[in-house]
């Protein structure tokens, strides 16, 4: 049984009377001997000002993995090491997450270091200059370089939010950050790190009083005034767009997406969860775009749909929570296929798509997607880490704690609520498609030819899949030349 789970909620207006009153905090108490903190500042990658994109990335990972006033970071980095943790950071778009666990034996040790590096930072140039190379090579090759699957997910929100507060990779972008200094850093702290903006997540087997006394802490930051969930809504999109990065590369990545206006906590949050769950669950060989594209005709590794952002998804099994968003977008990820193969696989995605608009979910698959997310809750709470980061979100959204919104939710929706929210929210034209390619100008003669792309297999298939390959193969997609844009893989991320 879960421990109880306690938020307080302090008034957020100006001129409250007690310490911290504006502080939040979400307080999972266990008898667990692990202790595991999660401080979040509702402030991210949106409020980058314009040109200086990656400065709430950057002043984090100071913060991280800087020195303090009084500490250099080896110095931290060697006194956390005998007690077996560290501090991880995340910056999303309205997020920054600071993480940790330790052992309550260690409890005190540990604290006194965490409450100095978010509390008194040390700001030294060589720590800058450090973090700053660091995050550059992280977009040019770790990302660029390296993966082009991840490239062309980050491309796609890159291009959907183009001019909007969402618009850049939350790491930042080369040229901004080359030009960031040590008093933007320190700007940037004064004005987003503070009490209105913070939330102080503990868990475990912590004693009665540490609550309190973090939070007084934390009270020596400015009261600051609250985050505004209000975004403007991104660009409308006017037919089908293609983005190629041309990229040397021996096989194909797509991403495929638009908007969605749903997020947490709205009505069709749940529907779209299940057909999330029916069409393709992240890493699950169930899904059926899966079976379709991957069990029955081996075009490539997986195929996965979120209505979440879900960053680094190649390297996990489940999302890490504290991404939470105002606005999301539906995305399809076609994991890499062969060039030969490219044109019908992005066919085929689309194809089901339509159908899956058209048709709906059948009631016996319907049915099980449900019993299946009655189930897979559970494994993203399998941590007293993990349910605190949930907590944490369900404070943001104003939603039930997440399992029991999921569960109770399940209960009463009906095969027709899905459907009908998958009518609303779902399309196969006015979107993006973002493809990471070798051969960018012929892939592009190819996708807006609208020429049949007939499939070929090394061994016979049943024939009622070859009959709907040919109408695969002729399936409109509806790119106009004049929509499609060759950008080399150098180019992204510098600006």
């Amino acid at each position: 049984m879960r421990a109880p789970l306690v938020l307080a909620m302090a008034a957020a207006m100006l001129g409250c009377g007690r310490t911290g009153e504006r502080i939040r905090t979400v307080e999972l108490p266990g008898a667990s001997p692990l202790v595991s903190f999660r401080i979040v500042f509702l402030t991210g990658a949106a409020s980058d000002p314009e040109g200086k994109q990656g400065l709430a990335n950057l002043t984090a990972a100071m913060l991280a993995q800087g020195g303090t006033r009084r500490r250099s970071y080896q110095e931290i980095l060697d006194e956390m090491f005998p007690m077996a943790t560290e501090v991880r950071y995340q910056v999303d778009k309205e997020m920054t997450t600071f993480s940790a666990v330790t052992h309550v034996e260690n409890l005190e040790r540990f604290y006194a270091l965490l409450r100095e590096m978010l509390l008194e930072p040390g700001w030294r140039e060589e720590d800058l200059k450090r973090l700053r190379e660091q995050t550059i090579n992280f977009l040019r090759v770790s990302l660029r370089g390296n993966n082009e699957e991840e490239l062309a997910k980050e491309v796609l929100y890159n291009e959907i939010y183009r001019g909007h507060p969402y618009g850049h990779h939350n790491a930042g972008a080369v040229a901004a950050l080359e030009r960031l200094t040590r008093a933007d850093l320190e700007r940037f702290y004064k004005e987003q790190y503070t009490q209105s903006r913070l939330i102080l997540g503990l868990a475990g087997g912590y004693p009665k009083d540490f609550p309190a006394r973090l939070k007084r802490d934390f009270a020596r930051l400015a009261p600051g005034t609250p985050a505004s969930l209000e975004r403007p809504a991104p660009a409308k999109i006017e037919g089908v767009q293609l983005r190629l990065i041309e990229k040397q590369t021996r096989s194909v990545a797509f991403s495929i997406g638009f908007p969605i206006a749903v997020k947490r906590g709205d009505p069709d949050y749940l529907p779209l969860l299940v057909m999330q769950a029916y069409f393709g669950p992240h890493r699950t060989s169930g899904g059926r775009l899966f079976r379709r594209m991957r069990t029955e005709r081996g075009l490539n590794y997986g195929d996965y749909v979120y209505i979440e952002y879900f960053p680094r998804g190649m390297f996990q099994l489940e999302p890490d929570p504290n991404l939470a968003r105002p606005q999301q977008i539906f995305q399809i990820w076609i994991r890499p296929v062969e060039p030969a193969t490219a044109h019908f696989a992005l066919r085929l995605a689309l194809w089901e798509l339509d159908k899956l608009i058209r048709e709906g979910i059948p009631p016996e698959e319907f049915e099980q997607a449900r019993r299946y997310l009655a189930k897979y809750v559970n494994l993203l709470l399998k941590t007293k880490d993990a349910e605190l980061g949930y907590s944490i979100d369900s404070l943001y959204y104003g939603t039930p704690e997440y399992a029991a919104y999921v569960r109770q939710g399940l209960k009463t929706l009906t095969l027709e609520q899905v459907n009908a929210a998958i009518r609303r929210h779902l399309r196969t034209r006015d979107l993006y498609i973002v493809a990471v390619t070798a051969e960018a100008a012929a892939l592009a003669d190819r996708l807006a030819s609208e020429a049949p792309s007939p499939m070929r297999y090394n061994a016979p298939k049943p024939p009622e899949l070859v009959e709907e390959d040919r109408q695969v193969e002729r399936f409109r997609l509806g790119i106009n030349r004049a929509d499609i844009r060759i950008i080399p893989v150098e180019e992204v991320f510098e600006r």
